[in-house]
């Protein structure tokens, strides 16, 4: 009589850890798919691109279609931002213009794209 109750612990161990394996297995794979992805890396690249566009040049100011959404802080944005008014040719470095900008931001207090801190000094990405 025993051995039969021992079988029937036997089964249902080795199906709680098929169960276990078919959910831990994919979640953990699903995680390490989403680390490695592009996506979920750091809001700004090193490169400073932001989608693929450049993220210093003449920048236009709009209150819809942005190219990207910003919040301004005053500690930790993700792109250090120096306001110039020639010369926006390295990253951080933006001139604001009325017309044909590089590209358009719209300023917002949240749901942003990436957040920036506006400095004197030392522009780009942190």
């Amino acid at each position: 009589m025993g051995g039969g109750y021992n079988n029937a612990l036997s089964f249902i161990d080795l199906s709680a850890m098929k169960i276990r394996h078919f959910f831990i297995i994919p979640a953990c794979a699903l995680c390490l798919a989403f680390s490695a992805s592009p996506s979920f890396a750091g809001k700004i690249g090193k490169d400073c691109t932001y989608k693929g566009k450049n993220l210093y040049g003449k920048v236009q100011v709009v209150d819809a279609f942005p190219d990207f959404r910003v919040s301004v802080v005053s500690a930790f944005g993700d792109l250090n931002v120096q306001r110039v008014d020639a010369f926006a040719n390295s990253c951080g470095r933006w001139q604001f213009v009325d017309a044909f900008p590089d590209f358009k931001v719209q300023f917002v207090d949240a749901f942003s794209d990436f957040d920036i801190q506006y400095v004197d000094a030392f522009p780009g990405v942190r």
